[in-house]
């Protein structure tokens, strides 16, 4: 129906999460409207991230170079070590300001009905970064089936000297009683905490 180079971008698109074959076809239509000046640039920007990206040799996050800005940075506290799923979680946690540790990236979750077993992630490699100055391992995975799977098993696996912590989770600041489901609920009870100085 289009000719082969249009057919061809629609096919890549549609490989995109989120991209439908629909969504992949009015994204192909949108740019053949545009100039070259305004299409040109998003080829540049997409080769220039495949040629000068790659991921951290400590931590697995992407780089530029051999090591991330987080684990270049000699400020951060090498005995917290923050273990997350994937890159972006990390830009997440960034932005509260409140974890200056370092961090280490999984690759993704525990999900053996997928073939994700626990030789495709990176938790070789995290065994061994905890074999230094680690005191504390916080396990950021999601709050999802794989995610508390995969933060179990890391638990188990890291040495006991460690302190294991897991991010709590329960209801969002704002959010009313009313809309939260049982599970939610149930884990703000059980992570709660003492408004009293002094008191765990």
């Amino acid at each position: 129906m289009y000719s082969p180079a249009v057919e061809r971008l629609i096919t890549e698109l549609a490989k995109l999460p989120g991209i439908g074959p629909r969504t992949a076809q009015r994204l192909t239509f949108h740019m053949l409207k545009l100039r070259p000046d305004e299409i040109l640039p998003l080829a540049a920007a997409i080769t220039e991230v495949k040629e000068k990206i790659g991921f951290c040799s400590r931590c697995f996050n992407l780089a530029e170079g051999e090591l991330c800005t987080v684990c270049a940075d000699m400020r951060r506290d090498p005995r917290l070590l923050c273990v997350v799923e994937q890159p972006f979680d990390i830009v997440t946690i960034e932005r509260t300001r409140e974890f200056r540790g370092l961090y280490h990236v999984l690759g993704g979750a525990l999900s053996p009905l997928d073939g994700v077993e626990p030789d495709d992630l990176h938790i070789a490699e995290l065994l061994s970064r905890v074999d230094g100055d680690v005191e504390e391992v916080i396990l950021a995975t999601n709050p999802t089936m794989t995610g508390e799977a995969t933060a179990m098993y890391v638990a188990d696996m890291l040495p006991r000297r460690v302190r294991v912590t897991r991010l709590a989770s329960g209801l969002p600041v704002g959010g009313d009683l009313e809309y939260a489901d049982e599970l939610t609920l149930g884990r703000a009870l059980v992570g709660r905490r003492s408004l009293r100085r002094g008191e765990e």
